[in-house]
């Protein structure tokens, strides 16, 4: 036990095991918020949506010689903002993730099939390498960080209705096509954001997962918004020390802990208290 502390100590002033606990770190503010976003909304096919974009954006960047990852980046964004308009209803938007998931994998397909490109080489971006997190991984996660909190803080009544309910947010002012295609937007980078951590196939454990024990914990939206964090930080921290420790992959590691997690909470009875959706319907204005 005494060694392998030790061994966890030395590996913690590699400059590559800093930046990844580093990126961590920033995942764990901004990403769990992104799943808050997918329960609410209810668009767990997002995730294998985004992940086969990420794919075909990857594609290209082998393709053209360009930063694969900056492109699977951009390809996500447009995706997000291109399946908005097909969003009109919560049904929708699992479908266009549908179609959205058969198009990409099959363009990705053919794409590397074409041109000859070594398609070993974006299949294995899709299992991760934490490792190997650069500066600009560090910059979009930390844009994240920044960026999908303060969304929430400042348009928190707004958020709150569309996902109790769109008809509901529609009826009291709400922008609902915008504010639907900026959280999709959110919710693609977010994805492409995390490949380099746990790869696409295991980002569930830092977005969804944490989302869901945080479901069970809290009352209201803030509430939920901020055991996502708080759990997205304790499970990010505890995997990949866990992951030095044994020395084994980061990403299944970080996806257990988080699934151990959540189980766990998924134990606790379940309290008699109104849902996060109860403040939202309280948040109307009064039509008197």
């Amino acid at each position: 036990m005494i060694l392998a502390t030790a061994d966890v100590g030395e590996l913690l002033q590699l400059v590559p095991v800093q930046r990844a606990g580093v990126a961590l770190l920033l995942a764990a503010v901004g990403l769990p918020v992104i799943g808050v976003v997918i329960v609410g909304l209810d668009i767990m096919p997002v995730r294998f949506a985004m992940m086969h974009v990420a794919l075909l954006g990857i594609a290209v960047g082998l393709l053209t010689g360009l930063d694969p990852m900056l492109c699977a980046l951009v390809a996500c964004a447009l995706a997000g903002a291109g399946v908005a308009p097909l969003a009109r209803t919560p049904d929708g938007l699992s479908g266009a993730m549908g179609l959205l998931m058969s198009l990409a994998i099959a363009a990705a397909l053919l794409l590397l099939a074409v041109s000859g490109v070594n398609a070993s080489g974006a299949f294995a971006l899709l299992w991760g390498s934490i490792l190997s997190v650069g500066t600009a991984d560090l910059l979009v996660l930390g844009a994240l960080a920044a960026v999908v909190p303060a969304l929430f803080w400042w348009r928190r009544r707004e958020v709150a209705l569309l996902l109790y309910d769109r008809e509901l947010a529609q009826c009291s002012g709400v922008p609902v096509r915008l504010l639907t295609a900026v959280l999709l937007v959110l919710v693609a980078v977010a994805v492409a954001g995390a490949i380099k951590l746990t790869g696409a196939l295991l980002v569930d454990a830092l977005t969804l997962l944490p989302a869901l024990a945080a479901r069970r914990l809290g009352t209201s939206l803030r509430s939920i918004t901020l055991w996502a964090v708080g759990i997205g930080v304790a499970v990010n921290l505890t995997g990949f020390l866990i992951a030095l420790w044994l020395d084994w992959p980061p990403g299944p590691v970080l996806v257990l802990t988080a699934g151990t997690l959540v189980l766990a909470v998924h134990l606790i009875p379940e309290r008699r208290i109104s849902t996060w959706r109860a403040p939202a319907s309280d948040s109307l204005p009064s039509s008197h």
